[in-house]
């Protein structure tokens, strides 16, 4: 049973656009989204997300269920402001000094935004995300965020791989990605 439904999630991940990333309450979202929840009640992305942090000797790694909760707060792909992460400071290895500012948010040349923790950081990037960039100038999925995120136009591309290599490495890590027991 577990290899049909690991079957059908590869499955939708071929078939199903991925350009989206904001999660979307309709059906015709093109986020997928791993089922969440094990039996003993434990989220299985944050299993995943701090599997896939540890490959990059990341500081971020302890913070997964961080990344996760601001996620479900701001109705965000839970996988989104890692992956800016990875694009912006190699998952956190490439930051300003003690500014725990793993998102390039507010840098510009000798300008800074420092954040007092990590966990700081993922939620005010996430709060600005949804805030600002989707509800206030309108952003739907990662292309259109980047063209007022980022000055480089290849910076959603980049982005949009990192969301890719997460959900590709929850399925060929079956192990750190589901418990279901039927």
């Amino acid at each position: 049973m577990k290899n049909i439904i690991l079957l059908a999630l590869a499955a939708a991940i071929i078939l199903i656009p991925q350009r989206a990333f904001a999660q979307q309450s309709s059906a015709s979202s093109a986020n997928i989204q791993l089922p969440t929840v094990t039996k003993t009640g434990a989220d299985s992305r944050v299993k995943i997300l701090t599997s896939y942090l540890r490959q990059y000797d990341s500081p971020l790694a302890p913070y997964a269920s961080d990344f996760v909760a601001a996620a479900d707060k701001y109705n965000l792909d839970w996988r989104l402001v890692a992956a800016i992460s990875g694009v912006e400071s190699t998952f956190g290895k490439e930051i300003p000094t003690n500014s725990y500012n793993a998102w390039g948010w507010g840098v510009y040349g000798d300008n800074v935004i420092n954040f007092k923790s990590w966990d700081d950081g993922i939620n005010t990037v996430s709060e600005g995300l949804r805030e600002r960039y989707m509800n206030q100038w309108g952003g739907k999925d990662i292309y259109e965020i980047g063209a007022v995120y980022a000055s480089s136009p290849a910076w959603a591309g980049h982005v949009q791989l990192y969301l890719n290599r997460i959900q590709e490495f929850a399925l060929s890590n079956p192990q750190d990605a589901l418990s279901i027991s039927l």
